[in-house]
């Protein structure tokens, strides 16, 4: 793969596909030994990239967090069209990037880069291209929804880590892919299997793209 980053979509839903109540709730969906993959995943990827959803509701710090993690952490990038990031969010403290489609302006300690805008978001080809520019070769995708269908409708998914706990959150729960706006079932993006595994209580599906 060359002129933009690989990209791995990481989810850990219920086995309805949802990844909070509908209150927003979801710490935890899945176990511990399924967190503890998440951080290795983290730890083997260059960036790992969230929504501004994601940053208002959950602040999450990105970080890797193995007692034996010596390397290098990735970088934390937020899609933030309107750059609503608060200052006090975890993800402004230091190697961290915003890319947003209005005027950057000082958060934190984040470095904050202007990006193209498309039908009133993100152009996600001009995201990664910064990215690439700035050494990136590959990004772990964490959240949300929003940010998922994007990506997916954009054909920019290469693989998926996807955890399962074995719980069901009904259909008033949040999904873990918004509206595709998929015309005909031949339109849906296609991955192929190409691992199960069982970890702790959930099930690790690895994907690959068609």
């Amino acid at each position: 793969m060359t002129g933009r980053p690989t990209v791995t979509l990481k989810l850990a839903t219920s086995l309805d596909g949802r990844i909070a109540m509908a209150s927003g709730e979801s710490q935890w969906i899945t176990g511990e030994a399924a967190r503890l993959e998440g951080h290795r995943l983290r730890a083997c990827h260059d960036a790992v990239l969230v929504g501004i959803g994601t940053v208002l509701a959950d602040d999450p710090a990105l970080t890797v967090r193995l007692p034996d993690h010596s390397g290098p952490q990735p970088l934390r990038v937020v899609l933030d069209s309107r750059l609503r990031t608060p200052e006090t969010a975890q993800v402004t403290g230091g190697n961290s990037l915003i890319l947003t489609t209005v005027e950057p302006r000082p958060v934190g300690e984040a470095e904050v880069v202007e990006v193209v805008e498309v039908d009133g978001r993100a152009d996600l080809h001009a995201a990664l291209d910064t990215l690439y520019a700035r050494g990136v070769r590959s990004v772990l995708i964490e959240g949300g929804g929003e940010v998922a269908a994007s990506f997916l409708r954009e054909s920019l998914i290469d693989r998926m880590e996807w955890f399962r706990a074995p719980i069901l959150l009904g259909s008033e729960g949040r999904p873990c892919v918004a509206a595709l706006s998929l015309a005909k079932l031949a339109d849906a993006p296609k991955f192929r299997r190409k691992a199960v595994q069982v970890v702790g209580d959930d099930l690790w599906e690895r994907l690959e793209r068609i």
